[in-house]
């Protein structure tokens, strides 16, 4: 490891603070040349997950690369970086989880859309715009409608009032 901001090499480099975070080991660091301050992460090497593409090339998992397509998704729209960063972690971990070193990117596809569906509606929408690949107007009308259908159903179920149980 070297400094990132002098370059110095890792012998001068010293670990002031270690914490377990959920996905991994955080540490701070200090420079003993420069005096700067830099924190690290640290995530355990798991299996090499390989998504395959809808052209059936296969490349591998680049959680960065899921991050950035939900936060163009939720572009200038009231979404926290923390909400952005949780869906990444729990896609993450339910990928690792399937104990599979291929994964199609239709099913990572449908997690992000799940997840979106649940932050902000129109950060889904125009996700769903380029992952389903609308051709036209009514398509997308036809998700926007389905999306309608499902908060209104949600909406009844959340008003209902639960069923005495006679015992």
């Amino acid at each position: 490891m070297k400094c990132p901001f002098c370059g110095a090499s890792s012998s001068h480099i010293r670990v002031i603070d270690t914490r377990e975070v959920s996905d991994g080991i955080r540490r701070r660091r200090e420079c003993d040349q420069c005096r700067q301050r830099f924190t690290t992460y640290e995530r355990v090497a798991s299996i090499n997950l390989l998504v395959v593409k809808r052209d059936n090339r296969r490349e591998e998992f680049d959680r960065e690369k899921l991050v950035k397509s939900m936060r163009i998704s939720c572009s200038k729209r009231p979404v926290s970086s923390a909400a952005i960063e949780d869906a990444a972690r729990d896609i993450e971990a339910r990928l690792y989880a399937m104990g599979k070193s291929e994964i199609p990117s239709l099913k990572i596809g449908e997690m992000v859309m799940e997840h979106l569906r649940d932050i902000d509606e129109v950060a889904y929408v125009r996700y769903a715009s380029v992952y389903r690949r609308f051709r036209d107007v009514d398509s997308m009308a036809e998700e926007i409608q389905q999306l309608m259908e499902r908060k209104r159903r949600e909406e009844e179920l959340k008003n209902q009032i639960p069923l005495p149980i006679d015992e």
